[in-house]
């Protein structure tokens, strides 16, 4: 194969051509000095995060599952259950809002290995894997775009939270706190959704594949109730999962009572999360693409 050479300034020179050197995979490689900069897979990671970022506001119905649906939850549990369950809907929402917040986010990651994998049929990471960048770079991008979508969920959880009674008791430093691990904890999540995205073979797969993992995640843990009412062999399940100790960690970050023991385990399974799916990932994208 070959191609147009460029002279020593840069510009092409007509007429004459040079071989391109091409990778095992048959893909041209990348130009030296590109892809073997230091800074490269952060710069060419945030470029297509724009991306992700430009896909939402072309089509916002995106954020509704981090917009109404939490939204329709808060209502749901405060004021249908609230009384029966805390006595005081009031009393309810203090306690339940931490833990939608924290539902809200994990669901919402399972978007982002639905879209990798629609793309992936679709042969955009094809185009992807023909570009001069570092091959993880489509990965880390769509995960850093998802952070739009997660701010989101945060803002608008708080927010209309705040419209029907909730009342943060803790400092400001404490609820930033709470913000950033739940934003933390969701980012990890996503390189469980990513692959999953890119091993299973179909979108719909990846989302009920995904839902169902999470769902005694949530529901088996603190989110809603507190451990102490439910029966032994359940407690047993709830005390040892991540997210319960999530979920209690931004409570206390929020409301107040923080066990130091929660937060250290929430942090501890974010960052297993990523040593453990990113590479993964990163894997199971070279071998499908």
């Amino acid at each position: 194969m070959s191609t147009t050479t460029s002279s020593p300034t840069g510009s092409p020179t007509p007429g004459r051509t040079q071989a391109v050197t091409l990778t095992a995979d048959g893909v041209p490689a990348a130009p030296t000095g590109q892809d073997q900069h230091p800074f490269a897979l952060a710069r060419h990671s945030l470029i297509l995060a724009g991306r992700a970022v430009t896909k939402i506001r072309r089509t916002p119905e995106q954020l509704i599952d981090v917009t109404l649906q939490p939204i329709l939850f808060t209502v749901v549990f405060v004021y249908l259950f609230g009384g029966a369950i805390s006595g005081s809907t009031h009393d309810y929402l203090q306690y339940v809002l931490p833990g939608l917040l924290t539902q809200t986010l994990l669901f919402s990651s399972v978007a982002i290995g639905v879209n990798l994998n629609t793309d992936v049929e679709k042969g955009v990471f094809d185009r992807f894997r023909s570009l001069p960048i570092p091959r993880s770079a489509p990965l880390v991008g769509a995960v850093l775009g998802d952070v739009v979508r997660f701010v989101t969920s945060i803002v608008v959880m708080i927010g209309f939270g705040y419209i029907i009674g909730f009342r943060i008791e803790t400092d400001p430093f404490q609820a930033l706190a709470a913000c950033l691990l739940a934003l933390g904890f969701a980012l990890a999540m996503s390189w469980l959704s990513v692959t999953l995205g890119l091993v299973l073979r179909n979108s719909g797969s990846v989302q009920g594949i995904g839902f169902m993992a999470l769902f005694p995640l949530t529901f088996g843990s603190s989110m809603f109730v507190s451990a102490d009412t439910l029966p032994g062999w359940l407690q047993a399940w709830v005390k040892i999962n991540p997210v319960t100790h999530l979920t209690d960690a931004i409570r206390g970050l929020l409301i107040g009572g923080l066990d130091t023991s929660d937060l250290v385990s929430s942090i501890a399974w974010g960052i297993g999360l990523v040593v453990v799916f990113a590479p993964l990932a990163v894997r199971a994208y070279r071998r499908r693409t």
